[in-house]
């Protein structure tokens, strides 16, 4: 259980330890649950500001842009996803519970680490603003998006190696500024332990 008060989203601005994206150099984001280009076709933030992140994994996320800027000229982080508060991640849970998308998505009982502003969901864009072909579409709840199953992915031919290399760029990108992967989702990256987060950070409601 978290031992800390939940802090809710719409008094973020006024606690220490928070940063807008739009202070983050160099890299643009456009959310996709505050629209309909998402898993649900719906606006689940409505009027929310979720455009917000910790401040160390906002810092994270500007070295990882960096780094990428340095060796690949041009290529650009493009955040789909930052701070998800614990209200969305119950609306969420109550239509996945039950259904295959659920492996997708943390119960919001334990806790997503979105809800405390240290995970970030991410793709690449070229110097045209295009993303990358990865494969898979953000938040395409399929093997397909599955970093864990490259190699057969490869063998099968269900990924190309090109597509494979674009999520290598990103997911090395992402661990210069310190974040990690997870076996399901290509675009998924968490800042630190998920256990230290859940015990030491609060859940932003």
């Amino acid at each position: 259980m978290n031992p800390l008060p939940m802090v809710a989203v719409e008094d973020i601005a006024g606690h220490a330890g928070y940063r807008r994206l739009a202070s983050l150099r160099g890299v643009p984001f456009d959310l996709r649950y505050a629209g309909t280009d998402n898993f649900a076709g719906i606006d689940l933030y409505g009027a929310m500001d979720c455009a917000w992140l910790r401040t160390e994994a906002a810092d994270g996320l500007e070295a990882a842009a960096a780094w990428l800027a340095r060796r690949r000229p041009g290529w650009r982080l493009l955040v789909l996803d930052a701070l998800r508060p614990q209200r969305v991640q119950e609306a969420i849970w109550q239509d996945v519970a039950g259904t295959p998308m659920e492996h997708y998505f943390a119960d919001p009982r334990r806790g997503s680490i979105h809800s405390y502003g240290m995970a970030v969901d991410v793709t690449l864009i070229d110097a045209q603003g295009r993303e990358s072909d990865m494969g898979s579409g953000f938040d395409e709840m399929s093997e397909a998006s599955h970093p864990a199953l490259h190699a057969a992915h490869l063998g099968s031919g269900v990924l190309s190696a090109a597509q494979v290399a674009e999520r290598d760029w990103l997911r090395d990108a992402m661990a210069h500024g310190g974040f990690h992967g997870i076996p399901t989702e290509w675009w998924h990256f968490d800042f630190g332990d998920r256990e230290r987060v859940r015990r030491e950070l609060p859940r932003i409601w």
